[in-house]
């Protein structure tokens, strides 16, 4: 039986006890079955206190890993969060950086193209020039030809 079994039993025993006259509530009990009573409460008592320790201990020791996973788990978020953010600032540089160097290669490419027309419009130029002091030197040849044929064709 368990204590508190036993403790309802007494609270029986009280209930069926015989009660005194004139003796304010006072009642008879048979104290032999009182004292057994009373001995098996006794027997069992420190069983029930080790069980309630033992339950005690468990729960602490429950509770303690619990906590410890707690913290480790609030551990693993933090360094996992921090991870991300670093990994997000280094994408965002990253992105930053790539964004400066498009930058910088499209001036670059604006520049090798103002600097690859200007060479093409002044070759072109140059050729130009020359071929119209070939072509300007030609009508004067041909010029030459046509008056020294007409001066021949005449003369003749």
């Amino acid at each position: 039986m368990s204590v508190d079994d036993l403790i309802d039993e007494l609270y029986d025993m009280v209930d069926k006890a015989w009660s005194l006259p004139l003796s304010r509530g006072r009642a008879v009990l048979d104290g032999e079955e009182v004292k057994q009573v009373l001995d098996e409460i006794r027997e069992n008592m420190p069983k029930e206190i080790r069980q309630a320790k033992a339950i005690v201990a468990d729960r602490t020791q429950i509770l303690d890993g619990a906590r410890r996973e707690a913290e480790t788990v609030l551990h693993v978020a933090q360094e996992r969060a921090k991870a991300l953010i670093a990994q997000d600032e280094i994408v965002r540089q990253a992105q930053q950086k790539a964004n400066e160097i498009t930058a910088q290669s499209q001036v670059k490419v604006r520049e090798m193209r103002k600097a690859s027309n200007d060479y093409i419009d002044d070759l072109m130029k140059r050729t130009d020039d020359g071929l119209s002091q070939i072509l300007a030197e030609l009508r004067r040849t041909r010029q030459n030809i046509r008056a020294s044929q007409r001066q021949n064709g005449t003369d003749s």
